[in-house]
């Protein structure tokens, strides 16, 4: 184990070497064990300190290419991504699948193969299919992040969600890194996100309990199995909570009717003022974004100051996605520790 200091001062132990973080890519939390988690969160505190100052900018992947290729329309995503590669120096190409040859017949693998032979640094992908990110990241030689693939995963989500939530509690005098006693409540479409499912993950290995609330039609069977509560009942699943995160409809994955309408879902699922009065007194509210107002959430609540969390959590965007590309292209660089053959690192 090598002993490291965390930004806020603590000492934190890692397995020695390049074991702290061992995988060449970011899949999904599912992947990770609770100290790599912790390990990612700790990194993005230096990026966090630099975001806040006037000159954003460092040159740590100057010389290295990041190709953002997004096979599935985004703009959150993407921004955040593109913006976190340009501070750290790197060049950055987005690649949109609808200027694509994706759009003229080309195979997903023959697009991987294509990517692989522009030497890429690092490729980050968003994909509508389930599998798909780990089926590129099986034909190209540089690392991979998922920037969210179908209904299984959304790693950097989960993370950015994990580092907003320890700022914010912290400035309430938490001090412990993580989540251990805490009660999450996540509401909203949890058949169709790949958000809840890594938020889950993450959630439980940083110690916290999770409840999930959704109707019956939008509550994916396996949820039980992950480690989390569910409810169908709003109000039961809000009692005494510490953190709402709500989740938008995500009616563009939809076939058939899985609500009776937009109206009924926001009197039964809607989080407004009165009913976050269930949930702990100074809960916190997250949203992962975009947020359809009046529907999962009502505007006095995304908007209410020293409750939500939900600007926080962009910004904390940013540092989690420069803290990933930084660590996965340590190896490629052979600097901060690495030796030239990725064998090991000291986080001394």
């Amino acid at each position: 184990m090598t002993s490291t200091t965390s930004p806020q001062g603590s000492k934190r132990e890692y397995p020695a070497g390049s074991l702290a973080f061992p995988h060449r890519d970011l899949l999904g939390i599912g992947q990770l064990e609770r100290h790599e988690i912790l390990f990612l969160l700790d990194e993005a505190e230096q990026w966090v300190d630099l975001n806040r100052q006037t000159t954003k900018h460092s040159d740590a992947l100057a010389g290295l290419t990041i190709i953002n290729a997004f096979f599935e329309n985004s703009t959150r995503t993407l921004l955040s991504f593109e913006i976190a590669g340009k501070r750290l120096g790197a060049d950055v190409v987005n690649m949109h699948a609808a200027q694509s040859s994706v759009k003229k017949g080309e195979t997903l693998i023959d697009t991987a193969i294509t990517l692989n032979a522009m030497r890429a640094d690092a490729i980050v992908i968003r994909h509508g299919s389930s599998g798909a990110v780990d089926l590129i990241a099986s034909k190209v030689d540089c690392p991979v992040l998922n920037a969210g693939d179908g209904q299984h995963e959304h790693p950097t989500q989960a993370l950015l969600d994990a580092l907003a939530l320890r700022h914010a509690l912290r400035e309430r005098g938490h001090k412990a890194d993580d989540f251990t006693g805490l009660t999450v409540t996540i509401c909203g479409d949890i058949l169709h996100s790949r958000v809840a499912r890594s938020n889950i993950l993450c959630l439980t290995a940083l110690g916290a309990s999770v409840r999930i609330c959704a109707p019956p039609a939008l509550m994916p069977a396996e949820i039980e199995a992950m480690g989390a509560k569910p409810f169908h009942d709003f109000d039961a699943a809000l009692e005494g909570t510490d953190v709402v995160m709500m989740l938008r409809l995500q009616t563009e994955r939809m076939e058939g009717q899985f609500i009776p309408s937009a109206r009924e879902y926001h009197h039964l699922f809607g989080l407004s003022k009165d009913r976050l009065q269930r949930a702990a007194p100074d809960a916190l509210v997250m949203h992962p974004g975009p947020m359809n107002r009046g529907v999962e959430i009502d505007s006095e609540v995304a908007d209410m100051i020293g409750r939500s969390i939900i600007t926080r959590q962009v910004e904390m965007g940013v540092a989690i996605r420069m803290a990933a590309l930084d660590v996965l292209t340590r190896r490629t660089r052979g600097i901060d520790g690495w030796t030239n053959d990725g064998s090991g690192v000291t986080w001394a």
